[in-house]
């Protein structure tokens, strides 16, 4: 993995990888048993679009059927044409991932297999306001409720549900067995980090996930979005630096005189897309959470969007 220095802690800091080629209505070979179907809804939260992934050969789990979209139903449904569906493996519920799991459901009588139904990280504050609310598919419920390490398997395939929360509270992996390879969703992406955003997220969540794959031995990651993965334990290394790094950015602002998230958006992300700007609020509220149940930041109540932060 290419790699650039952080300048706090000499460790190394994500280089990620935005050369991809969607090939949309395509599935793609990605690894031995294992093809990748892109879905058509690019943008700058979703990358080129939400993967969709086949395993196995006669008998399959499609894992992430992603969004309600007309077009990439008719693409997988014509790759699966010959072959029994007898798993549909949902990661997390947002809306680019599960809602095309009850359509596929209707068409192959396969079981829906997840963590769970959707739920936020912790409860909404009075006056508070989902700001993801309607990214979430609150209408998904799984035929089977995967513990973590729980298993379903198929003609020469098993997968293992690796739960991850911190991207939403629901989120897991799953774990090919015997080949080394983990679809990490939304949890680890080659080409940007995952949004962290506040109640649906919890940034102590998210890097206590981090945390748990750096025990791990896998060889490759197959994301929601983007390219894979090929060197795991130095890329979540380098994410989990990464991610500390924007807690030290945040402790500074505040220690700068800053007291609202909008002024240290501003210059915490000054080169970041300001169509991201509203997420990178949230990521930072997610740090702040973080902060101040660690006792290293103050706020007056809970920590929210329009709080004022100082020094503890």
């Amino acid at each position: 993995m290419s790699k650039t220095e952080d300048p706090a802690g000499d460790q190394p800091v994500p280089q990620f990888v935005t050369a991809f080629e969607p090939q949309h209505g395509v599935a793609v070979p990605v690894a031995d048993g294992v093809e990748r179907l892109t879905a058509p809804n690019p943008s700058p939260f979703t990358f080129h679009g939400t993967n969709t992934y086949i395993v196995g050969q006669k008998s399959v789990c499609v894992i992430d059927p992603g969004p309600d979209n007309e077009a990439h139903f008719e693409a997988l449904m014509a790759v699966l044409e010959g072959r029994e569906v007898t798993h549909i493996a949902v990661s997390h519920t947002h809306r680019d991932h599960s809602p095309l799991a009850r359509r596929l459901k209707e068409a192959t009588d396969a079981i829906i297999v997840a963590e769970g139904p959707h739920r936020p990280s912790r409860p909404l504050f009075e006056g508070e306001v989902n700001p993801f609310a309607e990214s979430s598919d609150t209408d998904f419920v799984p035929d089977l409720a995967l513990a973590d390490g729980e298993t379903v398997e198929g003609d020469g395939w098993k997968l293992t549900a690796v739960h991850t929360p911190g991207h939403t509270a629901n989120h897991a992996a799953f774990a090919l067995e015997n080949t080394g390879i983990l679809f990490s969703a939304d949890h680890v992406m080659a080409w940007a980090t995952s949004i962290v955003a506040p109640p649906d997220g919890a940034m102590a969540d998210y890097m206590a996930s981090l945390d748990r794959l750096l025990t791990r031995d896998d060889r490759l990651y197959l994301p929601g979005h983007g390219g894979p993965v090929s060197e795991p334990r130095a890329f979540v290394r380098a994410l989990r630096t990464h991610r500390l790094m924007r807690e030290r950015a945040v402790l500074e602002r505040i220690r700068q005189g800053d007291r609202r998230i909008s002024d240290m958006v501003k210059v915490i992300y000054a080169t970041t897309d300001a169509r991201l700007h509203g997420a990178a609020a949230l990521s930072v509220l997610a740090h702040l959470e973080d902060l101040v149940e660690k006792g290293l930041i103050a706020t007056d109540g809970p920590a929210k969007l329009s709080g004022e932060y100082r020094p503890a």
